[in-house]
């Protein structure tokens, strides 16, 4: 047994079939009456006394990024059963990047909710989280912060990489890549749906470095997954083995009491962050980050991230920032790779859900060999981090930019505002030939923030102009409060701070206007005066949106800017004060 856990591993007196038990005002009877029920299932007495390791299942014929939930569901119940454990599988709510309307970031808190009532309500000693698509591993992760019982983080994996004409691809860099073509007319019908046959070759998340790897490759750096968990790819027997270990470790993790909170700890979101920053990883990734952060009562210091990104090189040669795939990282080693080029900037005494600690993990690790995806930490990809955090007049409370994705001719940059009051207005003049708009403007879009569409959708890389598209222009400097895919890249602000819905500055843009970004000097600047601003405000105040019912209704009412992780402010616990990084 580790030196890090206690030598007690007995379950408590409140354990198992015992734990939880239905008020009906007589405990003997709530207990005598679930284990009626639960009989009536099949299960015997010497089954129901094992520790119980309850399975959030996230499979849906609505997300095929979980496609292989039951493969993983079988993997995972005979890791818990060989371990000694009784296997509890339940569902929850399951999201799709593709499928859910108006986006699922959205829903994003339903779906922690979800999970948090649902760990809470039923009979558990630990749980395995299964997710993989965008929204649902931070989902799980939030609910499973807030519930506090042990948890292991299991991830569906990537897809397989297709073929289109002898060139290998993949969702969904290559998504845009080539619809970008398409729209620009260097690709016809009849080849973009050719395409579109080839750029998901199984079911799995994104093969590039979106959002779903970006959380997958966090997961295992904040210690939530076993050792290896984050890169084999979903339909690989490797994924398999992964599950079935998390299923013993599950169980492991119940019998020592290893509960959430000594996982998630300051020193552990330090390591996410350098590795979100040496992965080149979306920007969807500090909203999450910052919401999960939020459930342990820590506060993600944004400006503390960029001095972190400033001597953190992006180390992984992966699209969109490089040019390899998920699989190609899994070949060359996947995270055990990676945290060994970053070992010097990590805290290696953070503790992991195997009950070691990550230093010793990495020494348990098979050892490095020679390979091309990960770069040696003195010759990166790209210098520093993929991200920076800028500010300005016009995002007082911050704004990011993935600046590894994008163009360098355009990283210091003044130009003319070409404004887009809403998703509607965009889709309805992005095309026109009409557009007043020139390849040295600068793109706005105002009103896609939490509040704005309302969900903050992935609707910040805005497409290249039509007219400018078919010259040949392939970037321009887009600004918006509103999320870009992790796999999109160009030159593209996001998470403008506070968000135009709410009267944040980006409200009060107007065509013509100068705006001015230097992302070595971390600058955005509207170049209007303060007294204009105020002006423009007095004239047409906002009003914020608003609903009378249901769960918009709740949303709302209640969730938080992207700088505080686009949470319910009702879920997050008081802060404990410390902010992360304590980087000094």
């Amino acid at each position: 047994m580790s030196q890090h856990l206690p030598k007690d591993d007995q379950p408590p007196a409140a354990a198992g079939m015992r734990k939880g038990l239905t008020s009906y005002g007589d405990e003997g009877f709530s207990l005598f009456l679930r284990k009626a029920f639960i009989k009536g299932a099949g299960y015997t007495d010497a089954a129901l006394d094992r520790p119980v390791i309850g399975i959030a299942s996230t499979g849906s014929a609505y997300n095929p990024c979980h496609g292989n939930a039951p493969a993983l569901l079988e993997a995972l119940k005979r890791g818990i059963m060989l371990a000694g454990g009784l296997p509890m599988e339940f569902p929850t709510i399951s999201l799709h990047e593709s499928f859910a309307s108006p986006t699922s970031m959205y829903l994003r808190n339903l779906m922690a909710m979800d999970t948090e009532e649902m760990v809470r309500a039923q009979p558990m000693d630990a749980v395995v989280l299964i997710g993989g698509c965008d929204k649902t591993v931070p989902a799980q992760l939030m609910g499973a912060a807030s519930a506090g019982l042990p948890a292991v983080m299991l991830i569906t994996g990537s897809m397989l990489t297709g073929s289109h004409r002898s060139v290998r691809v993949g969702a969904c860099t290559d998504c845009r890549r080539y619809w970008a073509r398409f729209r620009a007319q260097d690709v016809d019908e009849q080849e973009i749906a050719q395409v579109n046959d080839q750029l998901v070759a199984s079911v799995g998340t994104c093969s590039v470095m979106g959002t779903a790897s970006t959380m997958a490759c966090i997961s295992e750096a904040l210690g939530m997954t076993v050792p290896g968990g984050a890169s084999p790819p979903a339909v690989t027997a490797d994924r398999m083995r992964v599950a079935e270990e998390s299923g013993r470790i599950a169980v492991q993790a119940a019998r020592q009491r290893l509960t959430i909170d000594r996982i998630l700890t300051p020193h552990a979101f330090e390591n996410a962050m350098r590795v979100l920053l040496a992965i080149g990883g979306s920007t969807n990734a500090i909203v999450h980050l910052t919401a999960m952060a939020g459930r342990m009562g820590l506060e993600i210091d944004l400006q503390a991230l960029d001095r972190m990104g400033r001597e953190t090189p992006v180390l992984l040669d992966l699209k969109p920032s490089g040019d390899h795939y998920m699989e190609d990282f899994h070949h060359a080693g996947g995270m055990a790779t990676l945290l060994r080029e970053l070992k010097p900037l990590l805290h290696l005494d953070a503790l992991t859900v195997t009950g070691r600690t990550l230093g010793e993990e990495l020494q348990a690790a098979r050892p490095a060999f020679s390979q091309d995806v990960v770069r040696p930490f003195g010759d990166p990809i790209y210098p520093q981090g993929g991200i920076a955090v800028l500010r300005g007049n016009l995002a007082p409370g911050g704004a990011i930019i993935k600046q590894s994705a994008a163009s360098p001719a355009l990283m210091e940059h003044e130009g003319r505002a070409v404004v887009f009051e809403d998703a509607g207005d965009l889709a309805a003049r992005i095309d026109d030939p009409d557009l007043d708009v020139r390849a040295d403007d600068v793109l706005v879009l105002k009103r896609i923030g939490p509040k704005g569409h309302p969900g903050m959708p992935e609707a910040g890389a805005l497409p290249m102009p039509m007219k400018l598209a078919r010259q040949g222009v392939k970037d321009m400097l887009r600004i918006s409060d509103g999320r870009m895919s992790g796999t999109a890249f160009g030159t593209v602000v996001l998470h403008v701070t506070p968000e135009a819905a709410v009267g944040g500055p980006l409200a009060w843009v107007r065509n013509g206007d100068r705006i001015r970004l230097s992302v070595s000097k971390r600058e955005l600047s509207l170049l209007v005066t303060a007294e204009e601003l105020a002006a423009r405000q007095q004239a047409a105040p906002v009003v914020e949106p608003s609903a009378e019912r249901g769960y918009r209704k709740l949303f709302l009412e209640n969730v938080t800017q992207a700088d505080k992780g686009v949470d319910f402010a009702f879920l997050v616990p008081k802060s404990t004060g410390q902010r992360i990084p304590d980087f000094k």
